[in-house]
């Protein structure tokens, strides 16, 4: 094991794939679940896109307080324990305020965590060592992504339909994560003195007040995030090519394991060559990506794209957040991480949202060329305008 990984970053990373394992583990499955219980496609859209908005404004919020506490571990434990006490929630009552509550707890508890969690494997590197601390979280995080899914087919194989077991199934790996977060411990930080803890809107504040720098990548990565929408949009492609349910599943299993196998070695690459140079290699990855579904029409050519988009993902999920952690003090890495996290959710929702029109009234074609050429214009501004900074910034909090 590479000397730069802690053993609080070993188990942190543990308790992200136990959670993702549980998570992805009904993402294939999800609409289907909840057409089977009545849902409506457009009832679909608005509780998928109301529960990422629940995350996208949480994650700033608890982000913040967080750094005004100075700590990092009970968000960590809460927000993994309210994820996975919303699995099974799912499979005892079918009402739809039920439902929306369950699928809600489920996205608060990503809010509370991701700011925190992110900070705790911050302060477990050096700015020399944050490329290859989130990479090899990432892969770990892609790993339980990528076994998920795999549970879920098998199952299904053998149980077609039976997707309420599935839920039940997928509170164990849940458990699991709330136990190892137990054996984590983490290093004591500064108190942010910037924001008060309970301002709901001090994370908005926090922006404006932020590092130039931070605010130049990550409205850059905003943007980015605005024109990429949700994955379903890569799988609905396969789909219209005539691509079956398992062959799709397949695919997407394939792309967490590209995505697991790579994200740990690019991030100690990113670490020697730059944490930039490897986030713009990542983006024009991405919109090669792109240019290639809108071409695509064989299944071997998608297959092509998908291990190409799990370059892309290894390249800079991670990457980005090691670099904006390097742009602000220790003291507030949870809030700024946070806000970003936050402000990308609801973008993420707005992106779906346009690709959604967008193929509706000019195909597939345009919407993956259009964001091609999109992705390519915010490779060159980061290019141009956003330093690479290695040292981290040092505020004095008396």
């Amino acid at each position: 094991m590479n000397r730069n990984i802690s053993r609080a970053v070993i188990t942190l990373s543990f308790v992200s794939l136990f959670t993702d394992m549980a998570s992805e583990m009904l993402y294939p499955i999800m609409p289907l679940y909840l057409k089977q219980i009545g849902f409506t496609i457009i009832g679909i859209g608005i509780l998928e896109g109301l529960a990422e908005a629940v995350a996208g404004l949480t994650k700033g919020y608890f982000g913040k307080w967080s750094d005004a506490t100075g700590k990092r571990l009970p968000f960590v434990q809460v927000g993994y324990t309210l994820s996975a006490l919303s699995k099974p929630m799912m499979a005892f009552f079918t009402n739809s305020w039920w439902i929306f509550t369950a699928r809600s707890l489920d996205r608060v508890g990503k809010g509370i965590r991701t700011g925190a969690r992110d900070a705790l494997l911050s302060d477990e590197a050096t700015p020399e060592t944050k490329g290859t601390v989130f990479g090899f979280h990432r892969s770990m995080d892609t790993v339980g992504a990528m076994l998920g899914p795999g549970l879920a087919l098998i199952i299904l194989f053998y149980y077609p339909g039976d997707y309420i077991f599935l839920f039940y199934l997928a509170f164990i790996p849940g458990v699991l994560a709330i136990i190892a977060t137990f054996f984590i411990k983490e290093k004591k930080v500064s108190i942010s003195t910037k924001v008060k803890p309970w301002s709901f809107t001090g994370f908005v504040k926090y922006w404006k007040q932020s590092p130039i720098n931070y605010k130049k990548l990550g409205g850059a990565m905003l943007f980015f995030a605005l024109i990429n929408s949700s994955d379903v949009f890569l799988l609905l492609k396969i789909k219209e090519a005539g691509v079956s349910d398992y062959l799709l599943i397949g695919t997407y299993i394939f792309y967490n394991a590209v995505y697991a196998l790579l994200a740990y070695p690019l991030g100690i690459i990113a670490d020697k060559v730059g944490l930039k140079k490897m986030l713009l290699g990542g983006i024009l990855c991405f919109s090669f990506t792109y240019v290639g579904f809108g071409l695509a029409s064989e299944f071997y050519q998608f297959a092509l794209m998908f291990f190409l988009y799990g370059v892309y993902a290894a390249a800079t999920e991670g990457i980005t957040k090691a670099w904006m952690s390097n742009m602000v003090p220790k003291s507030e890495t949870a809030t700024a991480i946070g806000t970003f996290s936050g402000f990308q959710s609801i973008a993420a929702l707005a992106a779906s949202t346009m690709a959604g029109l967008i193929w509706s009234f000019f195909g597939s074609q345009i919407l993956f060329f259009s964001v091609a050429a999109a992705a390519v214009m915010v490779a060159l501004y980061i290019s141009r305008f956003v330093k690479h900074e290695r040292q981290i910034s040092t505020v004095v909090v008396k």
